[in-house]
This record gives structure tokens, sequence and C-alpha cells, in this order.
């Protein structure tokens, strides 16, 4: 079935659809991970944006239930050069066009990636939109200009948990507490693990996960959960997630965040850095076309290292802006010198931009959740 995609310069591809009719709008990023792209289609970061991926043939391995990172597709469309609707391998549970479809997103394929992406890399991320039903450039652009940017928008209201819930051997559980609120009673298992509580602005599985595999008891937390009740469950350590968009307009997570400095361990990601950097006096801005994919280059000042990293984001924290008296910059992006990583000088807490849970993506950077395993240990013993 015929589409086009238009871009809001005017640029326009002429591509086909491979799960029938539809249509879609949000800023065009593009991946350069070259597996994994169901852990991209369901990673909550990618709310507002569609997704093309520069690796040409994608589909070939399927899907399965085991591989997703949220509940549900989170991206707006799906942008690829070769679909393949045939897949082969013995994890596979039923192929990508169904998955799309069953969802009602709109998969894409015969779109020139390659031009695509070099046309972003030079003009840099915007809105787009994608239809088999309106295949007029002119009249797509028109209705692109009704389409908000991603600045000043709060996408993370829209992929967060509406209620508490426990995370434990590799699924979520309910959680039941008393007004809807937790305390200390939460923990079950607070003499053998430590008790972490992670903030949802968009949290994947894995990242529970590898919380789980070091040791952590997680209970999960909605967005907007108060520093109040935050020391209320009394956790030995905060975890701060991924999450869509900017980081800017999220007045009431940077609020929860300024009152909790210094008062457990922290231990920030992605979007979590940025609102670290916020708490902490700093300034975000938006990056040009962003860093999505798994081969990010991210050098490591303490050991001299260079870590192959994933990562997924459109904003950072301009480096300039932080108080090098209060932190210390520990890693940087070797692609474009933009921050990577911080941690503080006073208090339990730091940082990276990437994703150390590596889903998909290289294992360099797992250390991150052994690092906060032992701050919390330490944070014990004083």
């Amino acid at each position: 079935m015929r589409a086009l995609l238009t871009l809001e310069d005017g640029r326009s591809f002429g591509c086909r659809s491979f799960t029938g009719s539809g249509e879609a709008g949000g800023e065009v990023v593009f991946n350069t991970s070259m597996t994994g792209y169901q852990e991209v289609l369901t990673d909550p970061s990618y709310r507002g944006q569609m997704v093309a991926m520069t690796y040409p043939l994608v589909g070939n391995y399927g899907v399965n239930a085991r591989d997703i990172e949220s509940d549900r597709i989170q991206v707006e469309a799906f942008l690829v050069r070769e679909y393949q609707d045939f897949p082969s391998n013995q994890r596979a549970e039923g192929s990508l066009r169904a998955y799309l479809q069953q969802q009602g997103v709109l998969g894409v394929e015969q779109l020139d990636t390659r031009a695509l992406t070099r046309h972003i890399r030079k003009a840099g991320a915007m809105r787009a939109f994608v239809s088999t039903e309106d295949l007029d450039a002119r009249s797509q652009l028109r209705r692109l200009a009704d389409m908000p940017p991603l600045e000043g928008r709060d996408l993370v209201r829209q992929v967060t948990a509406s209620a508490a819930y426990r995370w434990q051997s590799g699924g979520v559980c309910p959680l039941h507490v008393p007004a809807g609120r937790p305390d200390a009673s939460v923990w079950r298992r607070r003499d053998t693990h430590f008790a972490v509580a992670a903030f949802d602005f968009g949290i994947k599985y894995n990242i529970l996960r590898c919380l789980e595999a070091v040791g952590c008891e997680v209970v999960v937390v909605p967005a907007d959960t108060t520093a109040e009740t935050i020391r209320a469950m009394q956790p030995d350590g905060i975890f701060l997630s991924n999450g869509p968009g900017d980081p800017a307009p999220l007045d009431y997570a940077v609020a929860a965040v300024r009152e909790l400095v210094g008062y457990r361990p922290i231990f920030g990601i992605c979007l979590g850095i940025q609102l670290l950097g916020l708490a902490l006096g700093g300034r975000t801005f938006k990056l040009k076309f962003g860093h999505h994919g798994a081969n990010q280059p991210v050098k490591n000042l303490a050991t001299g290292r260079i870590e192959i990293t994933s990562q997924n984001h459109g904003f950072a924290v301009d480096l300039d802006s932080l108080g090098r008296d209060a932190v210390q910059i520990t890693h940087v992006n070797l692609n474009d010198d933009t921050l990577e990583g911080f941690r503080h000088r006073r208090y339990p807490i730091f940082a990276v931009q990437y994703h150390p849970e590596a889903c998909p993506g290289p294992h360099d950077a797992r250390y991150l959740f052994d690092d906060f395993r032992q701050m919390m240990a330490a944070g014990r013993r004083s």
C-alpha cells in the first residue's frame, strides 16, 4: 500500500505500508542499532517520535513476549528500508507485521532510510507526518503545522505508571497500600535485599531486571510521587529512570529530586540525569538529532576506558551549567563532547546519560548497578 512521509521542512519520501492503511505524526529520529527492534519499539523514551532504523533489513527474527521493555509499543510509527515477513529464529512467537497491527501502529518499508538519516543529520530532528490516505505533500505540511513540537511538552505523564507497583521475579506485581500511598511497610525482603524506590518516568523492564539482579527489592512509583512519600517509604536508595521528551516542563519531578538530594543514595539514567542536572541548578538543551542507538562511544574519565553504550535521548544537560565545586564530570560522549555522566562531590549521587541496562546494546556499563549497590551498602553502614 502506497504511503508518503513528509518532513516539516518540505522534504518528502515515498514508501509503502506493510501494516495496512493508517497515518501518524511525530518527531522523526533514526536509530543505528543493528538488532533489538522490539526493544526499540517498546522503549517509553520514544513516545511522541517515529523511528527510522538505519539497519536495512528488519523483521527477520520476528517478535516474542520476552523482549518487550514496557507493556505496549511506544513509537508513533516504525520506518524501515526492507521488511522481512518470514522470521527465522527459535525464539520467534510471531511476525513484526502482526505485532504492529495488533497495537494499531503504522509500519512502512521501501523508504530510503539512508537518505532520510543523512537529511536529519544535516537539518536536525524534526516533525514529520506519514500516511497511506493523504498522499499530497502540501496537505501533509498543513497538518504538520498543527502538530506540537517535543519542546515544552510533558510526555512523561503519558507513559508513567498510574499507581505504585512491586517488581518481583522479573514481573510486575500489584502493590496494595493504605490510601494508595506507599510507606515503609511495603518492603518484604529488607533483611536480605536493598530497598529501592524507582521513579517511573518511562522505565524500561530491563532496568528493573538489572536492579533485581544485584540484590535490590524494587518498588516503582509514579513520576509525580512527592519527596514526602519517598521519605515515608524509607528506602535504601532512589532510582531515577529514563523517559521521553523535554525535561524542562517536569517541574514536579525536579522539585521532588531537589528535596531528596542528600537524603539517600540516588542513581539516575537518561532523563534521570537531566532531572538531577536541573535539580542541582543546571540547564538542559535539545540536541540537533539526538543519540539513538547501541554503539555510542563514551569515555570514562576516571578510568580512561572507552565504553560502547546504548542511548536514546534528544535532550542533554549543559556541561558548563553545572557547578564544578558540586559535581565531578565522570563521562563524556566522544562523538560530540556532550555530558554523559557526573557524580556529586558531597552526596552519594551519580548519574549517566546512557542506558547501562543495554536492551538492546553492549554490556560495557553494567558495573554501574554494582556501584549503586555498593553505595547503598555504605549508606547502611554509616
